[in-house]
């Protein structure tokens, strides 16, 4: 009577090990299954933000609806990203040369072009150049982030700027510079005028 009672009690463990090394392998499976998927998706997802073309030592010109060039964009490296359709540009220059219009130069360290809305964000040291014409004071500026409206002629930041303006300094927070009506709207800070001549 012991030796069947002890070997129904053997026969009960070796079908609890048995089932519990099934349970570890179906767990084991299921979890190594999740983690495949997980990393298939990771590296789907950063195939579509890689970039689908690469231009060294690029430039393009935006013409007007007459033909006549608008402005430049050019930089020392530029990676489009298909799912954004953004670029982004190492060492860009924006000029805008729209006809009648003073020029103005840009430089930043970096940018990204968001090309579905002709908009540029300059990025880390970013300065902006525009000569004296006859209507109008050379300008320049420098701040460390500012988006450009190539279209509209209009750049704008909400950062600290340091700007000269004809002889005359500006400290702002904030600006707004519309090239085709010359008009520059400043936000808080202090402007300093040179002692007119006598």
């Amino acid at each position: 009577m012991a030796t069947l009672h002890n070997r129904r009690t053997s026969h009960r463990w070796r079908l609890l090990a048995l089932m519990l090394t099934a349970v570890f392998f179906a767990f084991g499976s299921f979890w190594l299954l999740q983690a495949m998927q997980a990393d298939d998706d990771a590296s789907a997802g950063n195939a579509g933000n890689e970039p689908d073309y690469i231009v060294e030592n690029f430039s393009f010109v935006r013409m007007t609806p007459t033909g006549q060039p608008r402005y430049v964009v050019s930089g020392a490296r530029l990676a489009h990203h298909p799912v954004t359709d953004v670029s982004e540009v190492s060492k860009p220059v924006v000029e805008s040369m729209a006809p009648g219009r003073p020029r103005m130069t840009m430089h930043a360290d970096r940018a990204q072009i968001h090309h579905q809305e002709n908009r540029v964000e300059l990025m880390d040291n970013v300065d902006i150049v525009r000569p004296a014409t006859p209507g109008s004071e050379g300008l320049r500026a420098r701040t460390d982030a500012l988006t450009v409206l190539a279209d509209e002629e209009i750049v704008k930041t909400d950062r600290p700027v340091d700007m000269t303006l004809g002889a005359s300094t500006v400290k702002s927070i904030g600006l707004v510079a519309e090239n085709p009506t010359q008009k520059l709207h400043l936000g808080r800070g202090q402007i300093v005028y040179p002692p007119r001549q006598p």
